[in-house]
């Protein structure tokens, strides 16, 4: 078809056609108000919110609008708890600067855990007069109080060089006889031939030497390393031996009966001669003397008793 219509997608301004022959010059002057007075109303609404021409500056409704919006994020930011503000603000980060995470990744090459604070302040032994100043002091002063000081456990591994560690038993290995009733070696389970030596172990804390004097339990190829290169002091208890007679229990039924019939017999003859000395003291005693008494002595303790 010749007549066929073409048009044109765009502004306000490109709505045009190939008929523009065919239309009234009244008609275009009318589109063209229509369109101009339409553009009018867009820049007067759009000045009203935002900006004022003449000044630059924004409109009073503008302002009104943004002072609401950011009063209402101020009360809701602050009706937040600790966390969920924490939340906010990082996925607010992430929608306005989206990217790495590495700026958010916690620097943990100086975290300490509980055994590295106990480590670094450690004592092998604590007096009344150290002072625990710091929290990490004090840490590591409760862990020394539980520990038990009877018996160490010691480490053997470089023997040769005469360098010996050693440490406090802890509670589980009190309760399984680790470093009494078994060798107390770090390594070694060793329960039998166990000897007791007392040592004088020199060590540096501090940057100062100090010396302790400890009681080790150990086997015997363990006692050979710990003196290899000096004879500690030996301080194993010997038993003693208690020699017990034996008896059967008819040598201890017979015993038991002629106990009875010696007993029986100097009860006997215990009676018999304290009836014989009753006997001859009736002869050999003299008769007891009798006070006879007169007629008036008789008659004065009548007449004594009457004005009583």
């Amino acid at each position: 078809m010749n007549n066929a219509k073409k048009l044109r997608v765009g502004t306000h301004d490109d709505y045009d056609s190939d008929f523009e022959d065919d239309e009234d010059d009244e008609k275009k002057h009318k589109r063209a108000q229509r369109e101009d007075l339409a553009r009018k109303k867009d820049q007067a609404g759009c000045s009203k919110t935002s900006t004022n021409h003449a000044s630059g500056l924004p409109t009073r409704e503008a302002f009104e609008t943004e002072r609401g919006r950011a009063d209402g994020y101020k009360y809701s930011y602050l009706s937040l708890n600790a966390f969920e503000r924490h939340k906010k603000l990082i996925n607010d980060y992430y929608l306005f600067y989206p990217g790495s995470k590495n700026t958010f990744q916690r620097d943990t090459s100086r975290d300490k855990t509980d055994h590295d604070i106990v480590r670094d302040n450690h004592r092998f032994i604590w007096t009344d007069d150290d002072d625990a100043d710091t929290w990490e002091k004090q840490m590591s002063k409760k862990y020394y109080d539980k520990l038990f000081k009877e018996y160490c456990i010691c480490d053997l591994s470089f023997y040769k060089q005469a360098k010996y560690a050693m440490r406090w038993r802890t509670e589980t290995e009190v309760i399984n006889g680790k470093g009494q009733f078994t060798c107390g070696a770090r390594k070694c389970d060793n329960s039998t031939e166990l000897r007791s030596w007392e040592v004088n172990f020199a060590y540096m804390e501090d940057s100062v030497k100090k010396n302790a004097l400890v009681k080790l339990r150990l086997c015997p190829e363990c006692s050979e390393k710990l003196n290899h290169h000096q004879k500690r002091k030996d301080v194993t208890k010997v038993p003693k031996i208690k020699k017990r007679r034996k008896h059967s229990k008819h040598s201890d039924k017979e015993k038991r009966n002629s106990d009875s019939t010696t007993a029986s017999q100097s009860n006997q003859v215990d009676a018999q001669g304290e009836n014989a000395d009753k006997s001859e003291n009736i002869w050999k005693d003299s008769l007891p003397t009798v006070d006879v008494k007169s007629r008036e002595e008789e008659f004065d303790e009548y007449l004594g008793d009457l004005f009583l």
